[in-house]
């Protein structure tokens, strides 16, 4: 289904040289009906859906590793599409997040740190911080708290599970930043979560 309506897009932006992040395409979907009919729930309970009609950039890093990546690949390879340029890639988010954190911060917004699972997808963005400091050296707040949720088992040096006070021994997190592990299953506590901080 989503290759369906995914292709075209990718089609058109390949013959123009244009050149889009993930998140980019899948709002164009959201936008142009192409996947209405398998709608399995109504929109406003969807939180990409949310997300789209606020316009909030999602940052996908390791999107290669994923089916819509092998579903790139395939038509790369069997020549649909001329090339993977099309799809910004993973390195390419890392300016993009960085940028809009530094303009939150120019702006006296601090921007706290709510992971939901583990890997990649946490490991990568938090990791801006210390590249501002340590490889730009450059002055850079660090986040302005920390919470995750994951039922990883909790270890130091491990990638998913890593705990918060590790965090800060490699320049992710200040020695003072607020800090919050909740182990769990994430798809039951993130909602019960953000349904208190909104007041539901």
């Amino acid at each position: 289904r989503i290759e369906t309506a995914l292709m075209p897009l990718l089609i058109e932006a390949d013959k123009k040289g244009t050149r889009k992040f993930p998140f980019e395409y899948y709002y164009e979907m959201l936008r142009n009906g192409s996947l209405e009919k398998f709608y399995q729930i109504d929109p406003k309970d969807s939180w990409m859906h949310a997300a789209m009609l606020k316009n909030i950039p999602i940052v996908t890093p390791g999107y290669e590793d994923c089916t819509t990546g092998n579903i790139i690949a395939g038509h790369v390879i069997e020549g649909t599409l001329s090339s993977f340029s099309c799809v910004k890639h993973g390195l390419e988010q890392m300016p993009f997040i960085g940028d809009w954190y530094m303009e939150q911060a120019n702006a006296g917004i601090s921007v706290g740190f709510f992971q939901i699972g583990g890997g990649i997808a946490g490991d990568f963005p938090i990791c801006l911080v210390p590249m501002y400091i340590q490889d730009l050296e450059r002055k850079c707040p660090y986040w302005a708290y920390f919470c995750q949720i994951g039922d990883s088992t909790t270890s130091y040096g491990s990638y998913s599970g890593a705990v918060p006070n590790e965090k800060i021994t490699w320049g992710k997190l200040d020695i003072d930043t607020p800090k919050f592990m909740i182990n769990s299953d994430a798809s039951i506590v993130a909602p019960l979560v953000f349904s208190y901080v909104l007041g539901w």
